[in-house]
C-alpha cells in the first residue's frame, strides 16, 4: 500500500486520537464543514439532514444515533450523509454536557419547576449494574423527554446557517468561482 503505517497503532494511541484528534479540533471541525458544503444535493436537504444529526446527538442512548438520525432525515427528505455527519456533534467530549442538559431539561418538563427531587444516592451503583428497568423512572425517562425540545432547539439553530452556507457555497462554485488554470505563454 502507497499510505499504509508503519506501526499500527494500539488501543491507547486510537482512544488518544478519537478524543482528541492529531491536528486540531479546530482543523476536524473545518473537515467536516468542507464535507458538508461540498455534498451533492440541494441546500435544505443538506441543512434538514445536518440538523437531523444534531437532534439524533441530544438522544441518550449509545449506538442509535444514526439510526435516528437516518431515519428522520429519510421522512424528511434530508440528505443522509449530511445527517451521519450532524451525529458527530454526539462525540466524547460534548456528550456529557448534553447529558446534563437534557436530564434537567426532562425533570423540568415533568415537575414543572427546577427545583426537582435529588438524583438517587445509589445511582453509581445503578449505573455500575446498567439494569434498564431501575434506571428507567430517575434517569431514562427524564432525559428522553428533554431531549425532544433541546434537540429540536439545536436543529432548528443549525438548520438555517447551514442551508445559507451551502446556498452560497454552491453559487459561487456555479458562478465559476474556482481557480481558472493559468494560460501557459506561447
Amino acid at each position: 500500500m502507497l499510505f499504509k503505517r508503519r506501526s499500527v497503532p494500539g488501543i491507547r494511541e486510537r482512544l488518544r486520537v478519537a478524543l482528541w484528534p492529531r491536528r486540531s479540533i479546530g482543523r476536524s471541525l473545518r473537515y467536516f464543514g468542507k464535507r458538508v458544503l461540498r455534498l451533492r444535493a440541494t441546500p435544505h436537504a443538506i441543512a434538514a439532514g445536518f440538523a437531523c444529526g444534531i437532534f439524533a446527538a441530544f438522544i441518550p442512548i449509545l449506538g442509535i444515533h444514526i439510526a435516528v438520525a437516518l431515519a428522520v432525515a429519510w421522512v424528511i427528505g434530508g440528505n443522509i450523509a449530511a445527517a451521519v455527519i450532524g451525529t458527530t456533534l454526539g462525540n466524547p467530549l460534548i456528550l456529557p454536557f448534553i447529558w446534563a442538559a437534557t436530564l434537567e431539561a426532562g425533570r423540568f418538563v415533568m415537575t414543572g419547576s427546577l427545583s426537582g427531587d435529588p438524583l438517587p444516592h445509589h445511582l453509581g451503583s445503578m449505573l455500575r449494574h446498567l439494569d434498564f428497568a431501575v434506571l428507567w423512572e430517575p434517569l431514562i425517562k427524564p432525559m428522553l423527554i428533554g431531549a425532544v425540545p433541546l434537540g429540536l432547539a439545536a436543529a432548528l439553530l443549525v438548520y438555517f446557517p447551514v442551508r445559507w452556507a451551502v446556498a452560497s457555497f454552491q453559487n459561487r462554485r456555479k458562478s465559476g468561482f474556482r481557480l481558472q488554470k493559468v494560460a501557459e505563454p506561447t
